[in-house]
C-alpha cells in the first residue's frame, strides 16, 4: 500500500479525498479536499471513481482511509493513503 504524508501531497497529485463524516470533515478540512464518506465511497466507487485517475485518501484518523485504500488496490484503481502528521502508523 502506497502512503505519504499530507505535508508531502500536491494537488497536482491527483484528488484528495477526506473520507470522513461531514462533521469531522467541515472541523479538519484541507484546502482542495473533496468530502466522500467512507460508506458511500465503498458503496459507490465504481460510479465516484476512475481507473485513470490517480486518487489520494484521508481521514481523521487513517484508520478507514487505510481499509479504503487496500479494498480500491484490490480493484485496481491508483489509490495511496495520506496521512496526517499526527497519526501513528501501525
Amino acid at each position: 500500500m502506497k502512503r505519504i504524508d499530507l505535508n508531502i501531497y500536491k494537488p497536482t497529485m491527483g484528488l484528495l479525498i477526506d473520507i470522513s463524516d461531514p462533521e469531522t470533515y467541515q472541523e479538519k478540512m484541507v484546502p482542495g479536499s473533496v468530502n466522500i464518506p467512507y460508506q458511500r465511497l465503498m458503496l459507490n466507487y465504481q460510479e465516484l471513481l476512475n481507473k485513470n485517475k490517480k486518487y489520494y485518501i484521508m481521514c481523521s484518523k487513517g484508520i478507514h482511509s487505510q481499509k479504503a485504500v487496500s479494498i480500491l488496490e484490490y480493484y485496481g484503481y491508483d489509490v495511496t493513503q495520506v496521512i496526517r502528521n499526527n497519526n501513528e502508523i501501525k
